[in-house]
């Protein structure tokens, strides 16, 4: 337990990222309610974070709950500060690879701000249809590559919150698709890097012109499709006696991925990729064309895959980069469902549909608060916890659990959990120096030992 101190310091130094775009007073502010979101092992709120970390009977609440009701925050430009310190880890040459997608968080109360009926994914299947009150987000996550893990791990940072047609023509705004609030975060992060290479994972539900319309070449979608979508060949280059006109944008028509797939004169081929961590055998047929609705004159490869079992017999796979082979183009998309790992880790372990918040402020600066600090969490984990080979990072012993590879969220929270215990966040920095003291009166029992700060 000697590595104590330093992971506690250094807890306490990686919140400082955030620094430059808080204001004097709301920084302590986001030290005690960061701690105490971690600390809460029920229901989350800011009034539990408050009780986690013993401030509820030293300071008023009113102030916390202001943090999210009129401060002057803007949950992008925390995004961004996470966005920029994962940019920083990687190689100057890497890609962005980036997954987008929604998710319900289930919620009741007429005077709760942006509440809607929405479709539960989890729980509809493809017969029934469940639907349940509650706050929608379509989030923007970037895919990093963890030491402590063999699959990628979606980091969220950017959040839109989409409220359905009812609810906007009650409060007479202007309603926006789910599809126009991903194009806005996208647009907002290929602001922050330029013309850099993003490749970006998204399911048929994103994979539309809204998406795709005027993105520079240098976003890469790898999606999926319909398997009756119209799809059309290049248009033939125009020859010296070519009459004067607007070039075409189509080719011909070629066949519907439903029609190669039943087509006895491509044969299907094989290959193996590294699918949601098992490597796969994958039966498939493929073909270079336009699927102009979505994509426009965009020179797709198009994957279609044999389901050996299940109801859905075939599914049909594309990338907007026609170059790469189709073992990247299947494992690219399979890169998607970290998200929806994400998702389940900040709702069942970090509350992220707990909160009670009702304004319109404090219910869009929340929930962005909740994924913003998964992301600290895995990061931090990452370079001070994990890359230390902390004796703290090690889960605890399962005999029945033996083949378990990796680390997972619940050990990360555990681990963060362990060194915050001693902290107290309205005076951090004397917490961190009796903890060093004490850890050197163990080896210098002369030494008279100082006395913990109230």
């Amino acid at each position: 337990m000697s590595a104590a101190p330093e992971l506690l310091r250094s807890f306490v130094d990686a919140l400082a990222v955030f620094r430059p775009v808080l204001t004097q007073p709301s920084y302590p502010h986001l030290i005690t309610l960061v701690v105490g979101w971690v600390l809460t092992t029920g229901r989350h709120a800011v009034t539990e974070a408050l009780v986690s970390t013993d401030v509820a009977r030293r300071r008023h609440h009113e102030a916390y709950h202001r943090f999210f009701s009129r401060g002057t925050w803007d949950p992008d430009e925390l995004g961004r500060r996470l966005f920029m310190w994962i940019l920083g880890r990687m190689a100057p040459n890497e890609p962005v690879r980036l997954a987008v997608d929604d998710t319900l968080a289930s919620k009741k109360g007429s005077h709760v701000f942006g509440i809607g009926s929405h479709l539960d994914a989890v729980r509809s299947t493809r017969l029934r249809k469940v639907f349940c009150f509650g706050h929608c987000w379509v989030m923007l996550a970037v895919l990093v590559t963890v030491p402590f893990s063999r699959r990628p791990w979606a980091l969220p940072i950017l959040f839109r919150l989409y409220r359905n047609k009812k609810e906007c023509a009650k409060k007479k705004h202007v309603y926006r698709k789910k599809t126009e609030l991903a194009r806005e975060m996208l647009d907002v992060l290929i602001g922050w890097i330029g013309s850099r290479r993003v490749e970006l994972a998204a399911d048929s539900a994103y994979c539309n012109n809204t998406v795709t319309r005027g993105l520079p070449h240098s976003v890469v979608l790898f999606g999926a499709m319909r398997p009756d979508a119209v799809l059309t060949a290049e248009p033939p280059k125009a020859g010296p006696g070519k009459k004067a006109g607007r070039p075409r944008k189509r080719g011909v028509v070629l066949p519907k991925p439903e029609q190669l797939a039943s087509d006895d004169g491509h044969d299907w081929k094989t290959c193996k990729a590294l699918l949601y961590g098992k490597n796969t055998k994958v039966r498939y047929k493929d073909c270079r064309a336009q699927w102009y609705r979505a994509c426009g004159v965009r020179l797709l490869r198009i994957v279609v895959v044999a389901i050996p079992s299940g109801a859905i017999k075939l599914r049909v796979f594309f990338c907007t980069d026609a170059s790469l082979s189709v073992r990247e183009i299947l494992e690219g998309y399979a890169a998607r469902w970290s998200i929806e790992t994400c998702f389940r880790n900040l709702k069942q372990l970090l509350g992220f549909a707990d909160s009670s918040a009702r304004k319109k402020e404090a219910v869009e600066r929340t929930a962005p608060f909740v994924g913003i600090t998964y992301g600290f969490l895995v990061m931090w984990f990452a370079e001070h916890v994990f890359a230390t080979s902390s004796k703290l990072a090690a889960p605890p012993v399962r005999p029945w659990y033996r083949h378990k590879q990796g680390l997972s969220f619940a050990d990360v929270l555990r681990t963060a959990q362990r060194v915050l215990a001693p902290l107290d966040v309205l005076d951090p920095d004397s917490v961190v120096a009796n903890l060093h003291q004490s850890v050197d009166l163990k080896s210098s029992p002369s030494r008279v030992p100082i006395k913990r700060a109230a």
